[in-house]
């Protein structure tokens, strides 16, 4: 009888149109997010589930209400559809995975001896710092393990216990017995085994960073010292080993210096059009994020009060750095996606023009 009212509620209300719905439980609780850019169609498609461990049929069995609300565009399904979920957290929509597959990010660890980390997304963390997206996991990963390697910053697991050569409570300890691998071979300072101080590893921690973000060289150097010394040597094969490893981390900075400039590049207004004039809705993205929206201009007067908002959007002051706060990580996979597959959304779109001072932001 229940689901016998949700479907003559969907056939007798819902079209064919953007939308996103909603399954809610008995309780009150909001068990599933969906949008589609044919509402009613999609609606329809649960209640043909052809069997009982569809999720689908599990998702209908165990919803005890069922609403929806029409959009203008499919982008605005889109982007409404990800904002609940981030806001509901149903138990039956799985993590965003929008080009999960084919992107990746590199996260900056928290805590007293900070790492780079590659992951497909921010997951469940959305209080880190990524840079991002990237294409190519793997070689995302092989550049920073010749980062790490140059610079000895730790690349074991986020839990991994750190005791600094500063700690006080390690004065009365024992001498150290070797407990990093990579700090016997050289290839780290090893803070897990109070061989280096804080400040020490903070400070290359910075010199990293830096090196991303294009304001300093400094790893390089010793790479290409080394390089010099084999090809003097005659050691080529050990100048080559040297060689690729330099290519790799200037392929590395290359890549970040092309995030900064796709993020800068997805800053602009963008108009979608809905079924009447008046349900259109305008967008304002900066750096690949949306900041606002409200519905699109139809008179001077409204064109003049969204230009008022750009202005005061662009007022306040952002990195221009490749960075992505943790919570907007699937926001911005989702716009670079959006105009990826659609081009010719991306030549409606108006620019904006960013402050110029916004790149001392740190």
């Amino acid at each position: 009888m229940r689901i016998d009212n949700m479907l003559a509620l969907v056939k007798d209300g819902a079209r064919d149109v953007p939308g996103v719905y909603r399954m809610t439980s008995a309780d009150g609780e909001v068990i599933y997010v969906g949008k589609s850019k044919v509402l009613r169609t999609r609606l329809l498609s649960y209640f043909r589930a052809q069997f009982p461990r569809d999720k689908g049929a599990r998702i209908l069995r165990e919803a005890a209400t069922l609403e929806w609300e029409v959009l203008p565009s499919e982008f605005s399904a889109l982007l409404r559809e990800l904002r609940l979920i981030k806001l509901l957290r149903p138990r039956y929509n799985v993590a965003m995975k929008r080009d999960a597959r084919y992107h990746a990010f590199v996260r900056v660890s928290r805590g007293p001896a900070p790492r780079f980390q590659v992951v497909r997304g921010a997951g469940t963390d959305e209080t880190g710092t990524y840079y991002g997206p990237f294409r190519g996991a793997l070689q995302l990963e092989e550049a920073l393990r010749e980062l790490n390697d140059v610079l000895g910053l730790r690349d074991c697991r986020l839990d991994q216990p750190m005791h600094f050569a500063d700690q006080p409570e390690l004065l009365t300890l024992p001498s150290r017995t070797p407990g990093c691998i990579r700090h016997e071979i050289g290839k780290c300072l090893g803070p897990c085994v109070a061989a280096v101080r804080e400040d020490e590893y903070l400070a290359r921690f910075r010199v990293a960073k830096a090196f991303l973000e294009g304001a300093d060289d400094a790893p390089l150097g010793p790479l290409r010292a080394q390089m010099e010394a084999s090809s003097d040597a005659l050691d080529f094969e050990r100048a080559a080993v040297m060689r690729d490893k330099i290519r790799r981390l200037e392929s590395l900075r290359e890549q970040f210096a092309r995030i900064r400039f796709a993020l800068e590049s997805l800053s602009f207004t963008y108009a979608v059009k809905g079924e009447r004039p008046e349900d259109g809705r305008t967008y304002v993205v900066r750096r690949g994020r949306v900041r606002d929206e409200c519905p699109t201009p139809r008179t001077a007067a409204e064109r003049r009060a969204l230009d008022q908002r750009v202005a005061a959007l662009l007022a306040q002051q952002e990195s221009r750095q490749a960075t992505v706060p943790g919570h907007e990580v699937d926001e911005v996979l989702l716009v670079a996606a959006w105009f990826r597959k659609h081009p010719k959304e991306l030549k409606r779109t108006t620019p904006i023009e960013l402050p110029v001072d916004s790149e001392l932001i740190a």
